[in-house]
């Protein structure tokens, strides 16, 4: 028997759900459609009330509760778009919620779990991970409340497959290709499910973040796969194991998968809020993010790209930025080692810096005794072929350097 969640499953989710999600609009840009000469539609999920797609599966496997189970309450584990979702639907049935997130997670998203809950939920911040807080949701379900899974349960999947059944309705005409983030694979799992139904020749893509392949690396080994480590910057598709029923659906919908490095994340994230005014989160941002690419691939189609939320902390602006300009070769760190006499910083002005080059950071305390002293330096290029002529110059004039990029701890530690 096909894992496929059946079409007119999706639409009874769909109808369940018509009472609280908005159906999101489905948009030409004109911008990404001129540049990759293709027809480039965005699916606006960032435009929900809790701004995600994830009030839909929350929200549909919730209303199919029994009284039994809305009256003793339900409960969740999440530091992002679920719990959000969650809350917002306890609020609207009237039940009572437990949300368990990390004691480290954002003041802003603990008090927007709030804000949509109300009175209805309750948060409790607990451990400094993920798997911190989903232990103890796992241990308030063995007492007795529901567990409301992020992703791996057919309701939750069924939910999310409704963002298929409206981009097919809005958009009649053939679709070539529909690019989605893919995190713990209920969005492409469901989505993925209607349009092999409905839309067998449109081509699925899924997306993941590069410090994150869950899905790619378990494709890849036809089994479902724990990776070691990730980098949790594209937090809403940020995922050590992918479900095992998203799995093997995933299996069946998706006919390619692609990486996107984080720091191109950034510069997407970037550009759409200065070009379109457009702010996104790090995972609403992916399907966008990958469209260079695959620039050979979608020349003349028709491309939906699913803007998955906008959830995003304003916080981490900085991070974002600095991201990007790594990424994009315009932002170096160094440490300098300075003579420590008088002039040293003004030859290194004078003669290392380009007319374009600019100094972003400086830190340097003098060191008695010694006849040079490190500085932490970081210089930014107008130009990715600026920085070799860069290093050419701190050769000739003899200054003694690391490049602190290319060292993670290093980075991390001091920058």
């Amino acid at each position: 028997m096909s894992p496929l969640i059946a079409a007119d499953k999706i639409e009874a989710a769909r109808q369940r759900i018509a009472s609280v999600v908005r159906h999101t609009p489905l948009m030409r840009n004109a911008r990404l459609s001129a540049l990759y000469n293709a027809e480039i539609l965005l699916k606006r999920e960032d435009l929900q009330e809790v701004r995600s797609y994830k009030i839909r599966g929350a929200y549909n496997r919730m209303s199919q509760l029994s009284e039994s189970q809305r009256a003793a309450g339900v409960v969740c584990a999440s530091a992002g778009n679920h719990a959000q979702g969650f809350a917002y639907a306890c609020h609207a049935m009237e039940i009572q919620g437990r949300v368990f997130m990390p004691a480290v997670t954002p003041k802003q998203k603990v008090e927007k779990v709030k804000l949509f809950g109300q009175q209805h939920v309750e948060v409790i911040l607990i451990g400094d991970t993920f798997d911190d807080a989903a232990a103890e949701a796992h241990r308030a379900a063995e007492e007795g409340l529901t567990y409301i899974p992020p992703f791996d349960d057919p309701a939750i999947i069924e939910g999310q497959g409704t963002v298929g059944a409206e981009i097919l309705e809005d958009h009649p005409d053939p679709i070539d290709i529909v690019l989605v983030a893919v995190g713990g694979g209920g969005l492409v799992s469901g989505l993925g499910s209607i349009f092999k139904q409905l839309s067998p020749k449109t081509k699925i893509i899924g997306i993941e973040p590069a410090g994150a392949p869950a899905m790619h690396d378990s494709l890849r080994e036809g089994k479902v796969v724990t990776l070691d480590k990730i980098d949790s910057f594209v937090d809403g598709a940020a995922v050590r194991r992918v479900g095992d029923l998203n799995f093997e659906i995933a299996q069946l919908v998706i006919d390619e998968m692609v990486l996107v490095p984080e720091g191109k994340v950034c510069s997407v994230m970037l550009q759409l809020y200065n070009d379109e005014g457009l702010v996104v989160e790090p995972a609403g941002a992916l399907s966008i993010a990958a469209l260079e690419q695959l620039a050979g691939e979608l020349r003349g189609k028709t491309v939906v790209c699913v803007v998955g939320g906008s959830n995003n902390d304003i916080t981490r602006t900085e991070e974002i930025r600095d991201r990007a300009m790594l990424y994009e070769g315009l932002q170096h760190y160094f440490i300098i080692k300075f003579p420590q006499r008088a002039g040293a910083l003004r030859e290194f002005l004078n003669n290392v810096l380009g007319p374009t080059d600019d100094i972003t950071h400086f830190e340097y305390t003098r060191k008695h005794n010694r006849e040079t002293g490190p500085a932490l330096v970081g210089l930014q290029v107008a130009h990715r072929d600026d920085y070799q002529g860069l290093l050419d110059r701190m050769a000739a004039s003899n200054f003694e350097y690391q490049v602190v990029n290319e060292q993670r701890m290093l980075f991390e530690l001091l920058v």
